[in-house]
């Protein structure tokens, strides 16, 4: 078994989005579960990277899709949380990208959960892994 991270704080990561936690986030226990962290690294990344003109989810001839992900989780979080996803750019491929993300509760400097979203760019007719495209590079690089 690999050893666990160290919890990180906001300073390794390079921009921040707000999440909302939902009622049905929940689960019987009474925090969220394990399975919408993922929904939010998914939301936090692909959001950001729309908002910077960088994807058009219906017409992009280069889409990023996603191959790997994982989390570990230091402390719970539950609805009506207000959250941000701490991003960053953790390696940048040739085709791919590994994003660090951090879920944590607003205003605080410790993330509740941390992990990664790798994703490995390919055109959008033949899936068929493609060199991440120029601009996009670019902005990514700026935040690794």
């Amino acid at each position: 078994m690999s050893e666990r991270p160290a919890r990180l704080s906001r300073s390794a990561f390079k921009l921040f989005r707000p999440i909302a936690t939902r009622w049905m986030d929940n689960d019987v226990y009474g925090h969220v579960n394990n399975v919408h962290y993922y929904s939010y690294f998914d939301s936090a990344v692909n959001g950001w990277l729309v908002e910077e003109g960088l994807l058009d989810i219906a017409r992009s001839p280069v889409i990023g899709l996603v191959v790997e992900t994982g989390c570990t989780y230091f402390e719970s979080v539950a609805f009506p949380d207000r959250l941000e996803a701490g991003i960053a750019v953790a390696h940048l491929g040739r085709s791919s990208v590994r994003y660090r993300i951090g879920i944590f509760k607003e205003g605080a400097e410790l993330a509740a959960a941390q992990g990664h979203f790798v994703h490995v760019h390919v055109e959008r007719e033949s899936q068929r892994p493609v060199d991440i495209p120029d601009k996009t590079r670019e902005t990514l690089k700026r935040f690794a």
